[in-house]
């Protein structure tokens, strides 16, 4: 079977339309329709009903989901490990979202290397909608994220929680609102919890939606913001940030998510357990 078949099924089943699926897919929506068609003919089987309210899996569409799901992930499993630089018995790829790299998985790296020195290491940077479609592919073996999304044959744990803070440059109080408050989105229980904590903020004059631009701005320019401790450290150490008295905290959670898989080779869950280690250090409490 063309392996792009069961990618564009499994891309339809998370969208529930086929326009969305040829979107995230980079195809035009000819070309999905004429992929399930393929597949539908190889299995004789139905497996989606088109409706204008969107697509639904048929009876027979249920069942093959979770072989479909299987096929991509051997699939890149074999393509992966193929692939393999002389000298290793494996590669492990893992993704992360951009601010998660900071600190977190860029301390776990090294400690892999010395750990499991003949795995190799792939590293991936996404959101966490895009990191969970790569894990249930098969893609990823493992992923760190902020925001994931409950689905069968994946594991999520929570890794640690982040302590979000408001800093500023200068030396104020909670009451002090002035234009320099820069607005970072972390994700939507931040902007729920930031609005009920200030319910009379006006629209912020600058709001970003990543937080290494909102402190990149914030150290170059002046002004006050949201972000986790761990990232702040250094700056309130040396000087350049101070805690914004009376402000109340934020927690953030991040998650970690890999496929029950009871076949995994022995060094995986070392792999896991490094992760959990490194996370430990990061604490903020």
């Amino acid at each position: 079977m063309n392996i792009d078949l069961a990618r564009t099924f499994l891309e339809i089943v998370e969208t529930g339309n086929f326009n969305r699926a040829a979107e995230r897919l980079d195809v035009t929506q000819s070309t999905v329709s004429m992929r399930i068609k393929a597949l539908e003919d190889e299995l004789g089987r139905p497996l989606f009903v088109r409706s204008k309210a969107g697509t639904e899996l048929t009876a027979a569409g249920m069942q093959f989901r979770r072989y479909a799901t299987t096929l991509v992930r051997v699939w890149e499993q074999a393509r992966q490990e193929i692939a393999l630089p002389p000298g290793f018995r494996t590669v492990l790829t893992v993704g992360g979202q951009f601010s998660l790299w900071d600190r977190l998985l860029v301390q776990w790296i090294p400690w892999m290397r010395t750990a499991l020195p003949d795995v190799a290491l792939r590293a991936e940077i996404g959101g966490s909608d895009g990191l969970m479609r790569q894990l249930a592919e098969g893609i990823i073996d493992i992923g760190v994220m902020y925001s994931p999304q409950s689905r069968p044959g994946l594991h999520i744990e929570k890794l640690l929680e982040e302590r979000l803070i408001m800093v500023s440059t200068k030396r104020r109080s909670v009451d002090e609102w002035d234009d320099d408050y820069v607005f970072v989105d972390w994700g939507p229980e931040f902007r729920q919890s930031h609005s009920q904590a200030f319910p009379d903020l006006k629209t912020t004059a600058v709001s970003v939606g990543l937080g290494a631009l909102g402190l990149q701005h914030i150290l170059a320019h002046g002004g006050t913001g949201y972000f986790p401790m761990r990232v702040v450290r250094p700056a309130l150490a040396a000087g350049r940030l101070t805690a914004v008295e009376g402000a109340p905290e934020f927690r953030r959670p991040a998650w970690l998510v890999y496929a029950h898989d009871e076949g995994r080779a022995d060094w995986f869950p070392t792999a896991l357990e490094g992760l959990r280690h490194v996370a430990s250090l990061e604490s903020e409490d």
